[in-house]
């Protein structure tokens, strides 16, 4: 538990520091992966396991806003995810679930 207040004190710092007053039409687009590890439809946020992104952000762990709430019915813990992700925006646009690979 002391592990994800970290995590979630550090992904609300961040979110602060470079979000407040940003627009994402002006800025460079990523794509993200990553694995939801927990979803909470009654803050509409995410929690995932992102995978590195080089330019924007390392491998961690965090809470993420989505675009649209809609897509929290469709998610549950494990889904592999992708989205698209700007630079100086956290929230998570066009949320998709991962076409899962076959072993």
């Amino acid at each position: 538990m002391l592990l994800f207040r970290k995590v979630l004190a550090f992904g609300i710092a961040f979110a602060l520091l470079v979000g407040i007053g940003f627009s994402q039409t002006a800025k460079k687009s990523y794509v993200f992966k990553g694995t939801v590890t927990e979803v909470d439809a009654s803050s509409k946020k995410l929690v995932v396991a992102n995978d590195n992104i080089p330019g924007w952000m390392a491998a961690m762990t965090m809470n993420y806003e989505v675009d649209d709430p809609q897509v929290l019915k469709k998610l549950k813990k494990g889904d592999r995810i992708e989205a698209t992700v700007y630079d100086g925006d956290t929230k998570l646009y066009k949320v998709t679930v991962a076409a899962q690979q076959k072993n």
